[in-house]
């Protein structure tokens, strides 16, 4: 029998599709993250099947069950608590097994905040890169950030509300202040879209607590950023950054440079310039 991957409502219970609720009635067994989770989605549509859980910590073990039910005879659907399955969620390794044991594996496709952060956006959609979430440790952020540094597609990342402003430091300084996007609560009743450059979304951080599950969609490197530098110039742009943002010196320079599509030491000495034309202006 089939693997269906179900695609479940991540906030708005309407989003889901008459074909999932179909096949979450027709199944056998349903696996999902949280079995308390997915009971109020199944209460909600008057659905009455036998669940079993299924998450990271258990994945690797629970597989190998999954497929010998299946082998068995039983159809089973896999969910997450929001959204597509394996996307971000569990769900990869069973795929793999069930496509090696020779298993058919049904997608029921259905809405992800991956696709619904990037179209209301307003960044360029024709090429983009999903990124899941950066690394927690700082380090390893930024390290990824790096890797992703030349990347020419839209980049989407997704975040947590206790990690999004040391997340959105650490792309100013490294990605630039690009032109960003940050959506929370995605169809949900306080859904909230930021927009701007990526100094322009932490300011607006720093005046609201993060709340829900975020979208962070990031301009790529490309040329039609430069429409949206930073005016004035790069001395006063460093300064904006190191007391609006809190980079040192050395970060807000750096930051500062790649959204002027240059490097550090051009943009260092571009600063310099500055700032001898100020004395001569003081003279």
């Amino acid at each position: 029998m089939p693997l269906y991957l179900v695609t479940t409502p991540i906030g708005n219970l309407e989003d889901i599709t008459l074909r999932a609720i179909r096949t979450l009635k027709e199944v056998d067994l349903i696996a999902c993250e949280d079995t308390r989770h997915t009971r109020r989605l199944l209460d909600h549509f008057n659905i009455i099947k036998p669940m079993i859980s299924y998450h990271e910590h258990n994945e690797q073990s629970r597989a190998a069950e999954l497929v010998a039910r299946m082998q068995a005879g039983e159809s089973v659907a896999i969910v997450t608590d929001a959204g597509s399955p394996g996307i971000s969620d569990p769900a990869y390794r069973v795929v793999c097994a069930a496509i090696e044991a020779g298993i058919r594996v049904i997608p029921i496709p259905g809405v992800a905040a991956l696709i619904a952060g990037l179209t209301a956006s307003g960044l360029p959609t024709d090429s983009f890169l999903f990124a899941g979430f950066l690394p927690n440790k700082r380090g390893a952020r930024r390290s990824r950030l790096e890797d992703l540094e030349s990347i020419q597609s839209t980049l989407v990342f997704y975040e947590t509300p206790h990690r999004i402003r040391e997340a959105l430091k650490d792309i100013l300084e490294i990605l630039g202040d690009r032109r960003a996007s940050l959506a929370r609560e995605l169809t949900k009743l306080h859904e909230q879209f930021i927009r701007g450059t990526v100094s322009e979304v932490i300011d607006q951080m720093e005046k609201h607590e993060p709340r829900g599950e975020m979208t962070l969609v990031i301009a790529g490197n490309r040329d039609d950023n430069s429409s949206f530098e930073v005016d004035g110039s790069i001395s006063e742009q460093v300064e904006s950054l190191m007391s609006d943002n809190g980079l040192s010196r050395t970060e807000a320079i750096k930051a500062a440079a790649r959204s002027r599509g240059m490097t550090r030491r051009e943009a260092y000495q571009i600063m310099l310039g500055e700032k001898e034309e100020d004395e001569i202006d003081i003279d």
